[in-house]
């Protein structure tokens, strides 16, 4: 590849992902349904045009932008987890990076977009699929983290699959009810919860640390 053409790539690239946390915080604030493309071009400073250039369309646009913030999620989690080698560390970092307001400010408070991903899911198949996959990916992150604990002699014989599937299903839950704003599920508490399913179910003592670090 010519320079030319590198540098044509990497304008492109900047415009995509600039347009991505465009949708990404007028989903946030509007809602899917209320979304319009011209709405998010205007938040980017570029044209309905070429959104739908990229994105060809809404539903599109959606899925595109939660797979943008989940990729920022799992990047983030893999800086943060550097280093540490302790099974029950890492799957304790995990619980909590689901209830940090904030991760090195990458667009990750993304569960609002988790709720309109789920109720287009319902009843649009292409979205339903994409939706799949990232609770596939979510779940086999959650059963390699306990299968190495087990290697490592921290975790109990527990099944792992059977374990992601609870544990993924109770973070889920316990976000959206952060989401909704129930004044009695507050970060803290809904990390504090999801630990002690956690160390009761793999059987190793927790810290009792908050989720902030």
């Amino acid at each position: 590849m010519s320079e030319r053409a590198g540098d044509v790539a990497d304008t492109a690239d900047q415009r995509r992902e600039q347009m991505l946390r465009a949708a990404i915080a007028v989903i946030e604030e509007r809602g899917f349904p209320e979304t319009r493309i011209a709405d998010v071009a205007a938040r980017a400073g570029t044209s309905p045009a070429l959104v739908i250039y990229y994105f060809k369309t809404k539903d599109q646009l959606l899925t595109e932008a939660l797979r943008y913030a989940e990729d920022a999620w799992y990047e983030a989690g893999t800086r943060r987890m550097a280093g540490v080698t302790s099974a029950a560390r890492r799957i304790e970092e995990l619980v909590a990076m689901n209830f940090l307001v904030d991760l090195e400010g990458e667009p990750t408070s993304s569960w609002l977009l988790w709720l309109d991903l789920w109720a287009q899911s319902v009843r649009l198949p292409e979205v339903a699929s994409v939706r799949q996959k990232f609770d596939e990916r979510w779940r086999e992150t959650i059963s390699s983290l306990v299968l190495a604990g087990q290697v490592a002699g921290e975790f109990g014989p527990v099944n792992a699959d059977d374990f992601a599937v609870t544990l993924s299903a109770l973070l889920d839950g316990l976000a959206i009810q952060i989401a909704l704003g129930d004044p009695s599920i507050s970060p803290d508490r809904a990390f504090e919860l999801g630990m002690r399913l956690v160390s009761g179910q793999l059987g190793f003592e927790w810290s009792g640390r908050s989720a902030a670090r």
